[in-house]
């Protein structure tokens, strides 16, 4: 008795994390505090748990398929892979950002010499 109230129990919770998520990331996006193309991945995390915690009977088949005894920890193992992804998709955009930045910097500081050298000069 104790197996089926823990199946339903996991089923509730995967449930509500994956609507909290999503109910979360939408909200964000129509405050336009986080954009779109970075929601993508969010909302897709979201409806991959969503998905695995309605249809049991999925989970279940994948998680045989790949060998996990134990179907529920599937879905900590998507929750890491898809958490790794968003990590590796911001490292990148930060390592975009700080090349940006690096060459604005270098950028303005070449505009203030300039600026600088013609303050310098007498007029004509």
């Amino acid at each position: 008795m104790f197996h089926y109230y823990e199946n339903y129990l996991l089923e509730a919770v995967g449930l509500s994390m994956g609507l909290l998520l999503m109910a979360f990331v939408i909200g964000t996006m129509r405050r336009s505090s986080l954009n779109a193309r970075y929601a993508v991945l969010w909302l897709g995390a979201g409806t991959v748990l969503l998905s695995l915690s309605v249809y049991r009977p999925l989970l279940d088949y994948i998680a045989t398929a790949i060998g996990i005894k134990y179907p529920p920890s599937l879905l900590f193992l998507v929750a890491f892979v898809f958490l790794l992804f968003i990590v590796l998709h911001y490292s990148l955009v930060l390592s975009s950002h700080r090349d940006s930045i690096r060459r604005l910097a270098q950028s303005v500081a070449l505009l203030e010499e300039e600026l600088r050298s013609r303050h310098k000069e007498p007029n004509d």
